[in-house]
């Protein structure tokens, strides 16, 4: 389906049927803004913020301009995926600017799951997140975090599920999703251009760069104005709610200045594994997206990538003085019962009944889903 949508593309361009959408930033904040007025962005933000979003997208624009080497359907989705950023961050402001309160609901204490991507982070979440006493981020919520009622973001993440399987046929065996299903909040940090979604799709080497030695500050602060609304809006305010994100181990100072009362889960995988699981995910995204099928080059800016945020969390955590607990990807794979309830003892949470039961429920539908197979997937991406 990819292929023939990437055929389809160019050749609508080609005959002039419409206009291929320019990665410029100006063309996409016009798109993206279209109905709305500069106040809904600017009135509950800080300059401070407003200038990194602006900044953030002209150095986004000129790396997939400059280095992405996208193809028709990547160039499409590009488009769509900046241009919705922009909108969302408009609706937000407004929702913000009309109900003030929304953003500034108080919370409870998070429990925050922090470690490699691929390392048994999306596992431990939706094991924690399952216990009655905690919340989870839903997936349509992560993928569309303006709320309104009635609330239809879940029949739209199901479409656009729907789509986004027909497009990644490995979609579901690298991360079994569900519309309404507990899910990491990365579409919260991609409607403030963190990087965290965009860098597992397209070659951005130079944006990578400058997000990397930019201060997150401006991301979290958006980011933590979308949980309290979240929680508003769900009721669940008085939960802690379990939040994970790939993003968090690279962002871990400014995630924590945020939540300086939260508990913490690091997750802990072998490295060789956490890289060749990455490696398939970030492939099985690129593969569509873009001709440019380089593995080697892959492999060597995963395990950079690796390298930074195990040295970021480190630093992260060496500096907070939370409650933490660590968790193997080996001890949680033979004994998850027995390590929840570990994990559950140094957090000092109270593991009961109630949550072994949820837990076990949750254990049972995830045993039923996809699992990996990083060979069929490799194998794809080099033909």
């Amino acid at each position: 389906m990819a292929e023939r949508a990437n055929r389809l593309i160019s050749e609508v361009w080609a005959r002039g049927w419409d206009e291929k959408p320019r990665l410029e930033p100006d063309y996409i904040w016009r798109a993206g803004s279209k109905g709305y007025s500069p106040e809904d962005e600017s009135s509950i933000r800080s300059e401070e913020e407003v200038v990194d979003f602006r900044l953030r997208l002209e150095r986004l624009c000129a790396s997939l301009i400059e280095e992405a080497q996208l193809n028709a359907l990547g160039h499409t989705m590009a488009y769509g995926q900046l241009k919705n950023a922009v909108r969302k961050r408009h609706a937000l402001g407004r929702l913000w600017r009309e109900k003030p309160e929304l953003g500034r609901t108080p919370i409870a204490a998070p429990i925050i799951v922090l470690g490699q991507m691929r390392s048994g982070t999306t596992r431990l979440q939706r094991l924690i997140a399952a216990d009655p006493r905690h919340a989870g981020t839903r997936f349509c919520d992560s993928h569309d975090p303006v709320p309104a009622t009635p609330d239809l973001r879940p029949i739209k993440a199901w479409a656009a599920l729907f789509m986004a399987r027909r497009i990644n046929p490995w979609l579901d065996t690298l991360h079994p999703f569900g519309p309404t299903r507990t899910d990491e909040e990365i579409g919260w940090l991609s409607a403030a251009l963190s990087p965290t979604a965009f860098e597992a799709q397209w070659h951005i080497p130079s944006f990578l760069a400058f997000s990397e030695a930019r201060d997150a500050g401006p991301l979290y602060r958006e980011f933590v104005r979308i949980l309290r609304t979240d929680a508003a809006f769900r009721g669940n305010a008085h939960m802690p709610r379990v939040l994970k994100c790939p993003q968090f181990a690279e962002d871990g100072e400014a995630l924590l200045a945020e939540f300086p009362d939260a508990r913490v889960v690091r997750s802990y995988r072998d490295a060789q594994d956490v890289l060749a699981s990455s490696v398939s995910m970030v492939a099985s995204q690129m593969a569509f997206q873009s001709d440019r099928h380089d593995l080697a080059a892959l492999e060597n800016e995963w395990a950079r990538k690796m390298k930074l945020r195990d040295q970021r969390m480190d630093e992260a955590l060496s500096a907070f003085d939370g409650t933490t607990a660590d968790v193997r990807f080996t001890e949680l794979g033979r004994d998850w019962r027995g390590t929840m309830a570990a994990t559950y003892e140094k957090l000092d949470m109270g593991f009961n009944t109630a949550a072994e039961h949820a837990m076990t429920r949750e254990q049972t539908r995830s045993r039923s889903g996809s699992h990996a197979h990083h060979s069929k997937i490799m194998k794809e991406f080099l033909a």
